[in-house]
């Protein structure tokens, strides 16, 4: 434990979990202050809801392939800071709408594409920065530090967003996010010179497209992951912006309750992350999509009408299996892709996974009007668990190995990568 933390002495790892632990403090605040303020607005309801979340999901998924285009062809430190400055501007208006108490539902769905297209330019750079900070024999504590970070971000910022928007309401909550967005932007920029990975010029991004869907496609493990993604999160996306929220507000207490669950998904998402930090399977992508399965409980408890509390514990089975999951599937990437095509490959990633998402937001509306929201969220659960069986089919699936250990890298060793482009 005491080598894996010796990364944050590394200025630009450290200045990359700073900005990485802060972006996602400021992302806490947003899903509990987006949905509560919506469905404060007149007349509005669950529809009106599904709405707004998709205006968001649909530029976040349709940017992502361009993002990760952008990702491997800039310096990623740049990337990063650009999106961090989109997520500013998006939430300070929203925010700003909500309290001077004008928010017509065109223009709030204007500023949610922007923050759409700020997850696009954010998700692909992530995966391919980290290996230009951290040591290639220390990928998977790096994975497993950030994700520390970000979950227990995540743990305070609902928290906090729960009771900022049950004491003075959405507005000031999104307010908040805004001012962290600002900092998490600066950390962004201290990261420092980052390479240019791709070649200097002269290709299209039709052809970077199309050498980055060779390296996804050639991997079947890669891409029957995705497929299995593209199921869950079209279950997930209805399940947890729209149907969950829509039942707390009815039944279990509203804003508080959802915040709880919330919570309690983020704390197992810190929990999986330390048992991440530990365990080292030689299988990890089998055990990953099992690990996925526990996405289904806290939905399944909800359709089952069960007490708040034992929801909570299915959230936070749910966050430990999800942020287990990501860090096994983050560092076998990170070890499998050539660095040079793994933004875009990250990207492909993203985009199959998501390209569902929009799908199951606006279904959802319409699915609990018609069954009913619990059960719509039993399809919903029956729907991530059967994603994962189908997984396992493949063969690559079950017997990916991860390689032998690398040789250590001694501390304070790794360099700053050149910058390929610079003379």
């Amino acid at each position: 434990m005491r080598e894996d933390l010796s990364l944050l002495r590394e200025r630009r790892f450290a200045s990359l979990f700073a900005a990485r632990t802060l972006s996602m403090l400021g992302l806490a605040f947003a899903p509990v202050a987006l949905a509560f303020g919506v469905l404060d607005l007149p007349g509005a309801d669950a529809g009106t809801l599904s709405l707004v979340v998709a205006a968001e999901a649909v530029p976040h998924v349709l940017g992502l392939l361009l993002g990760g285009v952008v990702a491997d062809r800039y310096p990623r430190r740049l990337v990063m800071f650009t999106g961090e400055c989109l997520s500013l501007v998006a939430w300070l208006g929203i925010g700003t709408m909500l309290l001077v108490g004008w928010a017509p539902i065109p223009l709030v769905c204007a500023f949610a594409v922007l923050t759409g297209l700020a997850g696009a330019v954010v998700w692909p750079v992530l995966s391919g920065i980290i290996p230009e900070v951290a040591p290639r024999d220390r990928l998977q504590p790096a994975n497993a530090l950030l994700a520390v970070g970000a979950n227990a971000a995540r743990v305070g910022g609902l928290i906090a967003a729960g009771a900022v928007v049950v004491a003075i309401g959405p507005g000031w909550a999104l307010i908040t996010a805004a001012a962290i967005y600002a900092c998490a932007a600066g950390f962004a920029w201290r990261i420092g010179t980052t390479p240019r990975p791709g070649r200097e010029g002269g290709t299209s991004v039709l052809a970077e497209l199309r050498e980055g869907w060779v390296e996804f496609s050639s991997r079947e493990w890669l891409w029957v992951v995705v497929a299995q993604f593209a199921l869950l999160v079209l279950a997930w996306q209805g399940a947890h912006t729209v149907l969950g929220p829509v039942v707390a507000k009815a039944e279990l207490g509203g804003a508080g309750a959802w915040s709880a669950i919330l919570t309690g998904e983020a704390v197992g998402m810190l929990v999986g992350v330390l048992v991440a930090m530990r365990i080292r399977p030689r299988r990890p992508i089998l055990v990953g999509v099992l690990l996925t399965s526990a996405t289904a409980l806290p939905y399944l408890l909800l359709g089952l009408g069960a007490p708040l509390p034992v929801i909570v514990l299915g959230g936070f089975v749910m966050g430990l299996g999800m942020d287990a999951f990501t860090v096994l599937w983050q560092t076998t990437m990170q070890r499998e892709v050539p660095p040079e095509a793994l933004s875009r490959v990250a990207s492909y990633d993203a985009f199959g996974s998501m390209v569902f998402g929009p799908v199951g937001v606006l279904l959802a509306g319409p699915a609990a009007a018609h069954l009913g929201a619990h059960t719509a969220l039993l399809v919903c659960a029956g729907l991530i668990i059967a994603s994962a069986m189908l997984a396992l089919l493949s063969r690559e699936v079950r017997t990916l190995r991860a390689p032998e250990v690398a040789t250590p890298v001694p501390e304070g060793s790794f360099a700053a990568p050149v910058d390929p482009a610079a003379p």
